[in-house]
């Protein structure tokens, strides 16, 4: 990960400033340029995109996947974009930077969230981990298949782990899967896959 400039800047600055091509985030007011993802990355992505797109119409849930929208933790000069996000289209009316920004800052917004964990993975852990809590999203995957993390979170030896992340009175309650465990969403209950069969779509 390099930071495209140092100058501290706001979300509205960012938003003007953010170019079509590449792919940048705004931590808290320094503008990142984020690392092109890997092969594997992406097949593990668009797997994911897939399986939950596929859940959302068979429940029939007003949800969709965008591209590019980012997430903007309210009071914050920061804007992630998340490797899958859901969104609720009912919510949408509420959220004043949709229409021209592509970007949501509710938790009413945002029933799930995942990020596919890169070398920037201290990211994905700590900083985005305490923003999604703090802003309420109620569910939060970490996916971890190349087992970048530190061994606090993911063992040691590492391994790679998916960790879904429940929000619980404020606050995330961990659970880790691991191999040929079937995770476990509060968000599809119905979800049937393993870790393996995840961590495969990107082989």
């Amino acid at each position: 990960m390099t930071q495209a400039q140092y100058k501290l800047v706001t979300f509205e600055e960012f938003a003007k400033w953010k170019p079509e091509d590449g792919h940048y985030e705004l931590h808290g007011g320094v503008i990142v340029k984020m690392p092109q993802p890997l092969g594997g990355h992406e097949e593990i992505t668009g797997f994911l995109s897939i399986q939950l797109g596929v859940q959302c119409y068979q429940l029939g849930l007003p949800y969709l996947i965008p591209k590019t929208a980012l997430v903007k933790p309210p009071e914050s000069e920061s804007a992630y974009s998340p490797d899958v996000l859901l969104v609720n289209r009912e919510n949408l009316i509420n959220e004043e930077l949709w229409k021209n920004e592509s970007t949501v800052t509710q938790a009413a917004s945002i029933p799930l969230v995942v990020e596919v964990v890169s070398t920037n993975w201290r990211d994905d852990y700590l900083k985005k981990y305490a923003d999604y809590e703090e802003m309420g999203i109620p569910e939060y995957w970490i996916v971890d298949y190349a087992a970048n993390g530190g061994r606090e979170f993911i063992g040691k030896p590492k391994q790679p782990t998916i960790l879904i992340c429940s929000l619980d009175e404020g606050e995330y309650q961990i659970s880790k899967f691991r191999g040929d465990e079937r995770i476990q969403s509060p968000t599809f209950p119905q979800l049937n896959l393993t870790v393996q069969q995840i961590f495969e779509a990107g082989k």
